[in-house]
């Protein structure tokens, strides 16, 4: 499934995706009748009450959540600014936004009602804090869809179902901290950067990226570090140079005390991977590793 899904776009496997519903009903509508179930009435209950709990399950965290949500907080886009190449940061602003408690590190899934969008709905990180009643995310074009919605104008309506995600101030358990990220997994690293509590030194942020163009945030990244005396180091050049910028030695020469920092770490798949056994054989324990990963 994995050799497929890197050949075909991502809004293909959506579609497939989606498809499997309809196979999930047609396969409940054929075992009814078969022998294994039809001939018992308690068998028959359970197994038709299995499959209307999880269509309830799906109904109301699919639909009736989203436009609830979107029906109390009256979500629409403010606005929509140029990041980098193929990136941009949308502005999402409502009515009484902080009752949806999302804390820097958390992600929605974002469904924008115009054409060519509204019939999907992809997880987006939060690369702001809530303020003023408004979210921000920051996209990376990957396909069609995430192309689109760089063309998103002000005032479309949005659906919005979470938050989700555990990559929070929560999860912390030391004093210093340090934050990597690798490309657009940025975005909610860069929320946690300027809102984690910490004093002068205690918070690091390790970027990495195949080169100065492909950072995004910078300027923020920059104006954060400066106001909380943070360290802050970008970590350029493609991954198939003989120096590994993740071995374990290149991030101990950065931060020395490594093994006694809380690492939150954000990326794609092969980044994080090759991070997390960097870090770890660097001395820092696994449950003190975390993660999460963008794959697309």
């Amino acid at each position: 499934a994995r050799a497929v899904r890197r050949r075909v776009r991502h809004e293909t496997c959506r579609a497939v995706h989606l498809l499997t519903y309809v196979g999930a009903a047609l396969a409940f509508a054929h075992q009814l009748a078969g022998p294994d179930i039809a001939g018992g009435v308690l068998s028959l209950g359970l197994w038709s009450l299995l499959h209307a709990t999880v269509a309830v399950l799906l109904v109301w965290y699919r639909v009736v959540v989203p436009v609830r949500q979107a029906l109390r907080h009256s979500l629409r886009v403010l606005g929509v600014h140029d990041e980098g190449p193929g990136v941009v940061s949308v502005v999402v602003q409502g009515i009484g936004v902080d009752a949806l408690r999302a804390e820097p590190g958390q992600f929605f899934r974002w469904r924008f009602l115009r054409r060519g969008l509204w019939y999907t709905a992809l997880p987006f990180s939060l690369s702001a804090p809530v303020r003023d009643d408004t979210l921000r995310i920051t996209v990376k074009a990957a396909g069609d869809h995430t192309r689109r919605i760089r063309r998103l104008r002000p005032g479309t309506r949005v659906l919005a179902t979470g938050p989700f995600g555990a990559l929070t101030a929560h999860r912390r358990t030391r004093r210093k901290v340090l934050l990597l990220a690798g490309g657009v997994g940025i975005t909610p690293i860069r929320a946690l950067f300027e809102t984690l509590p910490g004093g002068p030194g205690d918070l690091t942020l390790l970027y990495r990226a195949a080169g100065a163009g492909q950072l995004v945030l910078k300027e923020e990244l920059e104006a954060i570090a400066r106001r909380r005396q943070a360290g802050l180091h970008y970590l350029l050049g493609r991954s198939d140079e003989p120096f590994d910028r993740l071995a374990p030695q290149a991030l101990r020469s950065l931060v020395p005390d490594l093994a006694d920092h809380d690492v939150y770490l954000c990326g794609p798949p092969g980044m994080s991977a090759a991070a997390t056994a960097a870090l770890v054989r660097a001395g820092v324990p696994e449950e003190r590793i975390h993660a999460e990963c963008f794959t697309f």
